[in-house]
This record gives C-alpha cells, structure tokens and sequence, in this order.
C-alpha cells in the first residue's frame, strides 16, 4: 500500500512539474459539527471535447495512513462497491458538474471519525493529479434535558382560587359555627 502511495505521489509530482494537468481543491480546510452536511470539491484541468467516459477518479480519507475509499469514479461510471462501509449511503456525487472539471461530493450525517485528510486522485486521457483537503467533525453539543417547569394555565389559576376562596369560608363557617356552640355551653352552665 505503500508503494502505490509513493507511485501515486510521484505521479502527481510529474503531472504538477509538466504543468499539463492541475487538480485543485475549492476550500482546503473544512470545520463542521456531527449530523450536519457538507459538500467538497475538488476542481481539475479539461478540454472542451473531454468525454466523461475518460474521467477516473478515487477520493479517499487516509485514517492512520490507511485509505477508506469515500468515492470511486472508473470512466465516468461511480463504483459504488468500492466505498467503504464507513459512508455507505451518505455520499452524493454531483455528476452534472464532471464535464466542467468538478468533482462535488455531498457527505451527510457527518460522524466525528469523519475527522481526516481526504485525497482525491483524478485521471483523464490529458493526464493525473490529487490533491489533499483536511475535515474536522465536533461533536455536537447535546444540553442537558430541561425539566419542564409547572406552572399553571390561566385558566387553572382561576379554579385555584374558586377552590382557595371556597375552603377558606368553608373554615370560617366552621369556625363560627364552633364559637358559637362554645358560647353556648359556657352561657348554659354558667346559669
């Protein structure tokens, strides 16, 4: 693996000495938080008469200097086989934009081990090139569950105090009414 990394590399040194084939990247350095979408480009060198058919492309995240295929592209047909199980269904490949020279890849429901350095190779009949771009994935801020707070409806209130006003008359009768037989059995046995 190695060695197919330093063929790679001096390939892409040849290309990038002889001037005739350039691979680009729009934005070197990406920042984005878990469960968002991002899109990445990378932009090569084309002629007008290019077929798509010619297009090779394989654009990988290199994790411990081992490469996870994010996206392979082999004449102008995407290989789905080959991306690895870490992006299975949350790649889309702009195909529309290939004959411009542009690879946009859309990965969405970022991870935070989407975290990495992201090669793309890219091969036409005109030549080869890659070019590197890093992403860093946050973890999302998760706040602590709030307990909702009780209080009560205005039209709640309302029976509350119907409820307050009738116990507090109730207490009152009772108390009257206590006072009452009180004074009465004093004044009877005071006679």
């Amino acid at each position: 693996m190695k060695m197919i990394f330093r063929i790679l590399l001096l390939i892409n040194l040849i290309s990038w000495v002889s001037g005739t084939f350039v691979v680009n990247v729009t934005q070197t350095s990406y920042q984005a938080e878990e469960n968002h979408n991002i899109t990445v480009e990378w932009t090569f060198t084309t002629k007008p008469d290019m077929s798509i058919t010619s297009v090779n492309t394989l654009c990988s995240l290199f994790i411990n200097h081992k490469p996870l295929v994010l996206f392979h592209l082999h004449d102008g047909v995407e290989v789905s086989e080959s991306q690895h199980q870490q992006f299975s269904g949350r790649i889309q490949f702009d195909k529309h934009v290939l004959r411009e020279g542009r690879i946009r890849l859309q990965l969405s429901r970022l991870r935070t081990e989407d975290s990495g350095l992201y090669l793309c190779d890219v091969k036409t009949d005109d030549g080869f090139g890659s070019e590197t771009c890093r992403l860093n994935v946050t973890a999302a801020d998760h706040p602590e569950p709030q307990r909702p707070t009780v209080s009560p409806e205005p039209e709640s209130q309302g029976w509350i105090g119907l409820y307050v006003g009738l116990g507090l008359t109730a207490a009152a009768v009772l108390l009257v009414t206590l006072c009452f037989a009180l004074s009465r059995c004093f004044t009877k046995s005071t006679d």
